[in-house]
């Protein structure tokens, strides 16, 4: 499932993440080693205060950490956030958000990722930490 499914998430109007379609999400890269998501900034995405809501970076972070997760499954296994934590340094009211995505240690239940959250110039804007508990599917 997760190979399939990384591949199909990289298409071109792809589908099989209804989130990302949704958001306006673009994958720029999926591997083992780091997952770049990218979110151009729309101006639903304000909050009262003039600013991006928080909860958007911290979905963009969550979805970048969850699939360096799937690229590091094997065949046979899926994930669920188990806990995640969002650092916001400071705020944006335009442009794009980009979540960088590495991982810190996969073990054979949880995985432990982190991410940076960045703006389109690459000033930092938060960082994000999460487990992931890695399930076995019963087909």
């Amino acid at each position: 499932m997760p190979k399939r499914y990384l591949q199909k998430v990289q298409e071109p109007g792809q589908t099989v993440n209804p989130l990302f379609t949704f958001l306006g999400v673009k994958v720029e890269m999926i591997s083992r080693e780091k997952v770049v998501l990218a979110l151009p900034l729309r101006d639903e995405f304000i909050q009262g205060a003039g600013v991006i809501a928080g909860g958007v970076m911290a979905a963009l972070a969550d979805e970048a950490m969850a699939h360096i997760t799937l690229a590091n499954l094997n065949e046979g296994e899926t994930t669920a956030t188990i806990e995640m934590n969002m650092r916001y340094l400071t705020s944006i009211k335009k442009g794009e958000l980009r979540a960088v995505a590495t991982l810190v240690k996969k073990g054979r239940r949880v995985v432990t990722v982190k991410a940076e959250v960045v703006d389109d110039q690459g000033g930092l804007l938060g960082q994000a930490g999460a487990s992931f508990m890695v399930i076995e599917r019963k087909e």
